[in-house]
């Protein structure tokens, strides 16, 4: 199925609305940190606030609807994946198993024999 692309323009407003979600965030670990002698309550409330208000004005944004619009299409993605069987998992995972235990035996015997050919007929040192 061909979607077709479309491209949005950002705004000014949306520039200044994703401006001010960034002060929002800053801010609020500004006075996650500064509010320190306050006691723990002001300091996560200060933070708690500022990253819901930041959320809030990034979801009003373009990029926020955007976002959201690839989070409902990256689940129907997932929706539509077919999960092996228990027994097709434990097939394959013995067929990696075995190709493993057979590799390490060729690069071993591998291994050995251009050791027997170098040091023992080439050089002679055994």
């Amino acid at each position: 199925m061909a979607t077709s692309q479309v491209e949005t323009v950002t705004t000014g407003a949306d520039k200044a609305k994703l401006a001010a979600a960034i002060a929002l965030v800053i801010a609020g670990l500004a006075g996650f940190y500064l509010l320190g002698k306050q006691g723990v309550y002001a300091q996560w409330g200060a933070l708690v606030v500022a990253l819901g208000a930041a959320f809030a004005v990034f979801m009003s944004a373009e990029h926020g609807r955007q976002f959201v619009a690839f989070g409902r299409d990256a689940w129907k993605e997932v929706q539509k994946v077919v999960w092996p069987t228990r027994k097709e998992s434990l097939q394959m995972t013995a067929y990696v198993f075995a190709f493993v235990v057979v590799m390490a035996l060729f690069l071993w015997l591998t291994d050995k024999t251009l050791e027997w050919v170098f040091y023992d007929l080439i050089l002679g040192w055994r």
